[in-house]
């Protein structure tokens, strides 16, 4: 079975993807002992996804799949894009991020929005990527208790927040289940 490194400390997120990518041994970054912290400084999700895959790998010298992720607010033009875990500075709350977000969408009648998510694999030189997108809208107001980020503002067209799901319904149609089988999709087609 192929060993491949996750570079992430998530528990949520290491569940979800050892139950996606059940033909690989996944090792976590503690596993591997590894506490490199790469700075997402890049323009799309793509962009950091494959940055932290490559520095990592670098230094591990082993396949590493990175993830990043985040909302996208249509009448705001995509905002916070890729800074949605960093728009109000490094040590803001998750709580904090969604006032905010609340708060700058109040007086807006269009709230459409999605959640967009981009693994990168990279090994030997080359990545193959996965993307997964969930269509939905900005909630009036928090609802839910399930979940994390902004899972408890982000409405689905069946009229429930991601943090209204339970976790088993929230994986089986998330962003993030959706990037990993289109990750695994590609994975498969270039025999990796």
């Amino acid at each position: 079975m192929k060993k491949v490194v996750i570079a992430t400390n998530n528990p949520g997120k290491i569940k979800e993807i050892k139950e996606i990518l059940k033909d690989y041994e996944i090792l976590t970054l503690k596993d591997m002992n590894c506490e490199i912290e790469v700075e997402e400084d890049q323009d799309t999700f793509e962009g950091n996804a494959m940055k932290k895959a490559k520095e990592i790998a670098n230094v591990l010298k082993m396949p590493v799949i990175a993830d990043d992720s985040g909302l996208c607010i249509d009448i705001l033009k995509g905002w916070p894009g890729v800074h949605t875990a960093r728009f109000l500075g490094e040590n803001a709350t998750q709580e904090q991020r969604n006032n905010a977000i609340l708060e700058k969408m109040k007086k807006e009648q269009k709230r459409t929005a999605r959640v967009i998510c981009c693994m990168a694999y990279y090994e030997d030189g080359n990545f193959i990527l996965g993307k997964g997108e969930v269509e939905g809208k900005i909630a009036t107001k928090k609802r839910g208790k399930n979940g994390f980020g902004f899972d408890e503002i982000f409405e689905l067209p069946n009229g429930k927040t991601f943090a209204e799901l339970t976790l088993d319904e929230k994986n089986q149609i998330s962003h993030r289940k959706l990037a990993l089988q289109d990750l695994k999709e590609n994975l498969q087609k270039f025999g990796k």
